[in-house]
């Protein structure tokens, strides 16, 4: 019985993530109290704060936890290159299928970073740069660009991967995911040039 119950757990936990997401986008994390937020996704408010001292407490997990699966999937495009694929088609891919899983999370990254306090805003800024950084020397391990022009480059590298699959969702999968890709090869090859 006890690993049903993990299972239980577990899904009861995703889906108090996926309601908590839904409100904070449908009003906007501010407008959003701690007692609202415990009545939404079925919890008491004490229990709330039991898992998350404040609401900025749970907005950074959420956010942290995008930046670790964005992370991961700078792995399993290693993996891929490894087999003969294209690491930027399988980050292409990863990106978009990690957008259509969690579309909130990256709306609430981009939009609601700013409600963090400092500390965790410094610490999101760190994780991001890493995945940045691992990004471009994963795709692009031989340019020669000053380290400011990679950094910029690794910023906007990451933006195109995190933004277009929503740009591009009104597109049929396949259609968007090789959009994409051109999208993002011509503004390296003309960046790296």
């Amino acid at each position: 019985m006890p690993p049903l119950d993990a299972a239980l757990r577990c899904a009861n936990f995703e889906e108090r993530r996926d309601r908590a997401m839904a409100l904070f986008a449908e009003k906007g994390f501010g407008q959003v109290s701690m007692r609202e937020l415990a009545a939404h996704i079925g919890l008491s408010a004490g229990s709330l704060y039991h898992h998350f001292p404040s609401k900025q407490d749970l907005l950074f997990d959420l956010i942290e936890e995008l930046y670790e699966e964005l992370h991961a999937t700078l792995g399993q495009s290693r993996q891929a290159m490894a087999r003969g694929v294209s690491a930027l088609s399988c980050l292409v891919a990863a990106h978009w299928q990690l957008h259509a899983e969690r579309p909130l999370q990256f709306r609430l990254a981009e939009r609601d970073l700013c409600c963090l306090n400092e500390a965790q805003q410094a610490q999101l800024a760190a994780l991001r740069s890493r995945y940045q950084a691992e990004l471009l020397r994963l795709i692009a391990p031989q340019a020669r660009l000053n380290k400011q022009a990679l950094l910029a480059t690794a910023q906007v590298l990451a933006t195109l991967l995190n933004q277009l699959p929503g740009m591009l969702q009104a597109l049929p999968e396949r259609e968007g995911l090789a959009l994409m890709e051109r999208i993002v090869l011509g503004g390296l090859e003309r960046a790296l040039a």
